[in-house]
């Protein structure tokens, strides 16, 4: 079996009084796209940081590439986009790759036949000779891509990639992260946007308060509560949602999910929806989704009151 791309036996960092990682143990698989999601002040950051030693763990076990977390050498196997990644504004597009490039320890050579080649996959070659500060944000983001990828990493770190792009670049960026892992590469990837993880991610973890809540497959993740959705003609009226939602039965506009393990459970809320003249115009069997696991692990955390960053 292969070793874990990255295999985290404990991680805490604390600063000062505050801790923003509370003991987290995680394994990410080689060769997949993994998603770290958490809100704001979760650690997912100063995760990734701790794993690139940007900044320094209080206490540390695991490894990375099959080496220590923190050893020099496989560093040097990583690509890294942070989060509200700055570059120069003097510099080109074409100049920060080939600076990230010497800063990895890529040749010249190497470099120059690369950069055009990232350029071409960020669909930046015909900006590539001007200044960043002539960039919108999305540029800025897609040069950020470039720039990770210039050494070949084994494993790629991306803090919120999509962010500031505009709906057809998310999509471009999401199709070059299926590429990286078409390509063997393990992406690693912290996003608040959790529509968009769960497009792509083969294995995801929930981070709230400095802790790791859940992890796995958005299917395990999501498979635990079966239910059925409902889709009406037309809102559902109020005494009639009134009494579903006093049964356990979620109702939103023209939606009523309704918990059951079998369709014949459904049947006596289609009795009532016909019984009050409501007509139905779709029923299908359906999962919950990432952010409704989300947001209840998180709201979860909250309530019992766990330790960590908020």
């Amino acid at each position: 079996m292969t070793a874990p791309a990255v295999e985290i036996e404990y991680l805490r960092k604390r600063y000062g009084g505050f801790e923003a990682l509370a003991g987290v143990s995680l394994s990410v698989p080689r060769g997949s796209v993994f998603g770290l999601l958490g809100p704001n002040g979760a650690g997912k950051s100063t995760l990734v940081k701790s794993l690139l030693t940007i900044v320094r763990p209080t206490e540390c076990r695991g490894n990375m590439l099959g080496a220590p977390i923190g050893h020099r050498k496989t560093l040097g196997k990583t690509g890294y986009l942070p989060e509200h990644a700055r570059f120069p504004e003097y510099l080109t597009g074409r100049q920060v790759i080939a600076y990230s490039g010497g800063l990895a320890g890529v040749s010249s050579g190497d470099a120059k036949q690369r950069i055009p080649e990232l350029l071409k996959l960020v669909g930046m070659a015909a900006w590539a000779d001007k200044k960043v500060g002539t960039y919108s944000k999305g540029m800025r983001q897609r040069i950020g891509l470039a720039q990770a990828l210039v050494n070949h990493p084994e494993i790629v770190f991306l803090d919120e990639p999509t962010d500031g792009v505009d709906p057809e670049g998310r999509i471009e960026i999401r199709k070059m992260i299926e590429r990286m892992r078409e390509e063997g590469r393990t992406v690693f990837v912290n996003s608040h946007l959790l529509g968009e993880v769960e497009q792509v991610a083969d294995q995801v973890a929930i981070l709230a308060r400095g802790k790791v809540l859940q992890t796995g497959s958005v299917k395990e993740l999501t498979q635990g509560e079966k239910r059925f959705e409902i889709r009406s003609l037309g809102p559902v009226p109020l005494d009639l949602r009134e009494r579903l939602e006093k049964s356990g039965i979620k109702v939103a506009g023209d939606q009523i999910l309704v918990p059951a393990n079998d369709a014949s459970e459904v049947q006596i809320v289609i009795d009532g929806l016909r019984t009050a003249g409501v007509v139905i115009r779709e029923l299908k069997e359906s999962r919950l989704s990432l952010e409704e696991l989300f947001l209840s692990a998180v709201s979860n955390s909250r309530e019992q009151g766990e330790g960590g960053a908020v």
